[in-house]
């Protein structure tokens, strides 16, 4: 999906809520991610994020912001892959503080990727959940956007590439009006259309 389909999403979507929730998603993450590498992405075994890790990529490319260039975390990497898809489990237990784990799970996340997750938790790295309706995960986590199947308006993989767009925009300074508008929108959601 390129810039121009991006937009016509979120015109699309700009009466349901989602290009907020996912560009407020995006923001955090981007200001809790602050050194190259940082950006940790980890999904289950069958279905690990690539699709999300490559806008993440590119993203960081184009925009110059190589704190969002993600390091895919994979269940059983090939060895003879090239290093940046040969990161296994080992780097989730060396997260630390100042590091973000990002996990993007449409189904329920297996009992493993909970495990681990918590883990990571636990070592100080910021939990971030990308997920389809799990309440296991949302517990976990200090930020989640949750995408659920019942959801008509969007999928979880537009989900996704609104997610990744809004992680490389420009920060913008928002005056007060404009955050207690985003806050009352939090607390009762966005004006009816």
């Amino acid at each position: 999906m390129d810039a121009s389909q991006v937009r016509a999403l979120r015109e699309l979507l700009a009466t349901t809520g989602w290009p907020e929730r996912t560009q407020d998603f995006a923001r955090s993450l981007r200001a809790s991610t602050r050194v190259p590498g940082g950006l940790l992405l980890f999904g289950p075994r069958d279905g690990e994020p690539w699709h999300l890790a490559a806008h993440l990529d590119d993203e960081s490319r184009l925009c110059g912001l190589p704190e969002i260039s993600p390091t895919l975390v994979r269940w059983e990497p090939p060895p003879g892959a090239p290093a940046h898809l040969r990161v296994g489990l080992d780097r989730l237990e060396a997260a630390r503080r100042g590091e973000t784990l990002l996990v993007v799970s449409e189904d329920t996340a297996p009992e493993g990727v909970l495990e681990r997750v918590d883990d990571a938790r636990r070592t100080g790295a910021t939990i971030f959940a990308l997920d389809g309706g799990d309440k296991e995960l949302r517990g976990l986590a200090h930020e989640s956007l949750s995408v659920p199947a019942s959801e008509s308006a969007i999928s979880f993989e537009a989900a996704q590439h609104l997610v990744s767009a809004a992680a490389g925009e420009p920060r913008v300074k928002r005056g007060l009006r404009d955050r207690l508008a985003g806050l009352l929108d939090t607390i009762t959601g966005p004006p009816a259309g």
